[in-house]
């Protein structure tokens, strides 16, 4: 039968008859560390060997991009024309992971080798990002094979880079733009509000790190001869990250804070609970911003996190003055903050509150610049819309996601409207040991992406006249 119900059923049949799990298995099996100069190869082999061929299987024609100056690894573009007028559709994925931390994870399990106990696949990659790009490709694959054709254009995009900060990912999307070309995004990564809400969201929070140090003097000192007579570099850095972030965690640099909340992002978080789960860390409701709800503070506000802080011996303390301190600080930011004036804020912050002896840079990182697709784009009702019919549940809109992705890249530079369907939730450990997937979600995420697939071949899609429409800048020109 050629129906919707038909295409839905064919993707989770796709679960049942073990056919997702094969190509996680092989997908998992492939340790592609994007942070481990020695994996160079394997970034290369997961385009080629793996994902090429399933793309070629579905009637893709495939291209491997490079991009000279600043990428590690090639990029994999496939691309689907049926019709050159009808509606064009961007995917995206990365097949990068961080570190295994072979030696964290629980008895029995490895990064690589995907492992099924309970509810839970194991392995890196599971949820971030093998796991949801392999859930988007069965769900077009079902619809494909049910309806003979997708009725729309598909183009892909998988990079090797992401958890590195997408190098060279920005500098491939202006080279190619008209390849690029599309009338939406439509990607699965990061977590869903919680393990039981379909979730979609439209941007994610800019995310910024950068290293504060002072260096003192040549070397350390006796602290019972010098000590009252030197300046403690730890002690100076502990007072300007102070005056930086309060004691509950609010964030004191004027031009990091967003000049409210707009109406329609409370709207949206007033109906978002983060239930997120007995096995995560209790929330600590007097830290942050006050007057702001949990979603809030995640999803509509900044953040400033100490990532690491040194100075003296750690490991080994002697009695004496360090000559040094460092940390190494990350801002979550939001639409609104203008992301050129974050170091030069803090610059002239510092030098107010009489810190001029603290040195500030960027941190080596990639920075990621705040977007947010207007609430009202038509794109989001349809997805909702398409999502709620599927799953006959309401699905939460988080106006961006509290961690960062390279967004701006489609927005800014490709002019796209991004919708997210993520495909995992915040217990499932995606930068630590033990990530997993749960088999609950893998099998909705297949019948939602194969609903909304479905959709985009039927007159129900939003008109192509919306394309450049209703994205809202990253900050002000």
């Amino acid at each position: 039968m050629v129906s919707r119900e038909a295409a839905i059923a064919r993707a989770v049949a796709h679960i049942d008859a073990g056919a997702l799990q094969a190509d996680l298995a092989r997908r998992v099996a492939i340790p592609t560390e994007s942070q481990n100069p020695q994996r160079a190869a394997d970034l290369v082999r997961y385009l080629v060997e793996e994902l090429r061929p399933t793309f070629e299987r579905l009637g893709f024609v495939c291209t491997i991009l490079h991009e000279p100056t600043r990428a590690r690894a090639p990029f994999l573009f496939a691309e689907r024309i049926e019709d050159p007028n009808a509606t064009t559709v961007l995917g995206y994925g990365h097949g990068d992971v961080i570190r295994g931390l072979d030696a964290a994870w629980d008895p029995g399990l490895s990064p690589w080798a995907m492992t099924e106990r309970g509810d839970r696949w194991y392995g890196r990659g599971i949820a971030d990002n093998k796991g949801q790009h392999s859930i988007n490709l069965a769900g077009m694959a079902a619809v494909i094979e049910t309806r003979g054709r997708l009725n729309f254009n598909a183009k892909w995009l998988i990079e090797m880079g992401e958890e590195v900060g997408s190098p060279g990912l920005r500098e491939l999307f202006t080279a190619h733009k008209n390849l690029l070309a599309a009338d939406v995004l439509i990607a699965s990564d990061g977590p869903r509000l919680n393990k039981d809400r379909p979730t979609i969201f439209l941007g994610s929070r800019g995310g910024y790190s950068f290293d504060l140090w002072i260096d003192a003097r040549e070397g350390a000192h006796h602290s019972g001869n010098w000590g009252g007579l030197l300046s403690n570099p730890g002690i100076q850095l502990a007072h300007a990250l102070a005056s930086v972030v309060g004691p509950t965690g609010r964030i004191r640099v004027s031009e990091w804070v967003p000049h409210g909340i707009p109406d329609a992002v409370r709207r949206v978080l007033a109906d978002c609970d983060l239930d997120i789960g007995p096995d995560a860390p209790a929330i600590d409701p007097n830290w942050g911003e006050p007057g702001l709800t949990s979603p809030e503070k995640v999803f509509g506000w900044c953040s400033l996190e100490v990532l690491a802080y040194e100075t003296g011996t750690p490991a080994t303390p002697v009695n004496a003055i360090p000559p040094r301190a460092w940390a190494r600080c990350q801002l979550r930011y939001v639409v609104g903050i203008d992301p050129v004036r974050i170091l030069p804020a803090l610059r002239e912050h510092l030098d107010r509150h009489g810190f001029t002896m603290v040195q500030i840079a960027p941190a080596p990182d990639e920075a990621f610049v705040a977007t947010r697709l207007d609430l009202d784009s038509p794109w989001v009702s349809w997805a909702v819309d398409s999502i709620a019919r599927t799953t006959k549940k309401k699905p939460a809109i988080l106006p961006n996601l509290g961690g960062s992705l390279p967004n701006d890249a489609f927005t800014d530079i490709l002019g796209l409207p991004t919708i997210w369907v993520p495909h995992s939730y915040p217990g499932c450990s995606q930068h630590a040991s033990n990530e997993h997937l749960p088999v609950s979600i893998a099998r909705e995420g297949l019948a939602m992406m194969a609903g909304l697939y479905w959709d985009l071949g039927e007159q129900g899609a939003p008109a192509r006249s919306t394309r450049r429409s209703h994205i809202m800048k990253p900050c002000p020109d």
